[in-house]
């Protein structure tokens, strides 16, 4: 590509500047003030219709010059990049524009996320497992009632993988300019952001859209993305390729066809043409007996507070209020997040019929007591008329104590 006299002066002292044949983003940023200091032009140019060669992130190399005429060397070009890294690769890939910040800055930071040394896994993590190790592109659909670890089973994968994980929270108010990018001010000048949508098809990431049937319409801006396909980002008019590894997986409590029994207020009905993006449906239930226990009795044996007993009767209970639910007798469940919430309770509180109690408040009054007077009749240990009797009694104590004071 032909460059103008001014543009290859503006080279050559950037190139003198560095001290080398590449350059970073920071070199770019450095030498901008520089270049009024020389009297040239800012050498924003290099990063336009792959000028200059990307060799790495945020990292460049500069293009030979024959008499105005650039020429990207093949020979150092290849020297330069990893054995594994093909030529025609880099030369595909779009280059950011000059007002776009990179994020992270730090080239060492990682999504991948932290694992669990207690997870026990169960359900369907092994065909997670394998469609996130393949690399291939292959978006996936979760989905299956609150609190059966539906989220923490698509983590869980990635970090076993070590595998980078863009999770996005979906609301009734996300929109492009949360998934795609937006203008931010930064240091008083206007830059481009780009959002984690972009942040995952640049990293070879999976990119997870947690609770998707929350979005509205606006969702619809992920149909190319949905595809494989790249992403024009309008606003910038730049171009952005996948790389290999990078896929989609979406986490609902309903298939998007919203909720009909309410229990799932705000979720909606999702497009049919975004949900046929979709491949695959994975449909997540809780666990089995065998594997909440192991869940419970590894959680306890963390928190220090390890109780088989109580484990086996919180399942067991937990479990029959299920199938009561699915009989519809009732119009509650206990998920396994809340069996973890109360084994938490348990380790600081030291109490069985406590930590239920506590944790089971959320529910109406009439429901909350159904659920307490089930357990009790589960565990001989704990009795309702013993705890409201302390309660009772404890209220006495402080009236009669009251009534005997004098004004």
């Amino acid at each position: 590509m032909s460059l103008s006299e001014k543009q290859v002066e503006s080279m050559d002292a950037f190139r003198a500047f560095v001290g080398s044949e590449t350059f970073s983003r920071n070199d770019y940023e450095a030498f901008k003030s520089k270049a009024k200091d020389l009297s040239v032009i800012q050498p924003r140019f290099l990063f336009r219709n792959e000028v200059a060669s990307k060799i790495g992130r945020g990292t460049w190399m500069f293009p030979d010059t024959t008499n105005g005429v650039t020429e990207v060397s093949s020979e150092s070009s290849v020297a330069s990049l990893s054995v594994s890294s093909p030529v025609r690769e880099e030369k595909e890939e779009v280059l950011l524009a000059s007002n776009v910040i990179e994020f992270p800055k730090n080239i060492t930071e990682t999504y991948v996320p932290t694992k669990v040394s207690n997870y026990v896994k169960f359900g369907h993590y092994n065909d997670v497992k394998t469609i996130a190790k393949s690399g291939l592109f292959y978006p996936v659909f979760i989905t299956g009632l609150s609190g059966n670890g539906k989220t923490m089973m698509i983590e869980q994968v990635h970090a076993e993988l070590r595998k980078e994980l863009f999770r996005v929270n979906i609301t009734i108010e996300t929109d492009e300019d949360d998934l795609i990018g937006h203008y931010a001010l930064v240091d008083g000048r206007t830059v481009w952001q780009d959002g984690p949508v972009v942040l995952a098809m640049e990293r070879g990431a999976t990119l997870l859209l947690d609770e998707v049937d929350l979005a509205s319409n606006k969702i619809m801006c992920l149909q190319p993305v949905l595809e494989g396909n790249p992403l024009l980002i309008k606003k910038e008019g730049r171009i952005v390729r996948p790389k290999p590894g990078f896929t989609v997986m979406a986490t609902a409590n309903t298939k998007g066809k919203g909720s009909e029994d309410g229990r799932f207020i705000g979720t909606n009905i999702l497009n049919e043409a975004f949900l046929e993006r979709f491949p695959v449906t994975v449909e997540q239930e809780y666990p089995t007996i065998a594997v909440e226990k192991k869940i419970i009795i590894k959680l306890m044996e963390t928190l220090n507070v390890l109780d088989e007993e109580y484990a086996a009767k919180l399942v067991d209970w937990a479990d029959l209020i299920r199938k009561t639910f699915y009989d519809g007798g009732v119009d509650e469940l206990i998920a396994t997040r809340r069996l973890v919430h109360i084994i938490h309770a348990y380790a600081i509180f030291k109490d069985r019929m406590k930590a239920i109690s506590m944790c089971v408040a959320r529910f109406d009054d009439q429901t909350k007591e159904t659920f307490m007077d089930l357990y009790s009749k589960l565990d001989d240990t704990v009795s309702l008329s013993s705890e409201e009797g302390e309660d009772s009694k404890s209220t006495e104590g402080e009236e009669d104590t009251e009534d005997l004071r004098p004004y």
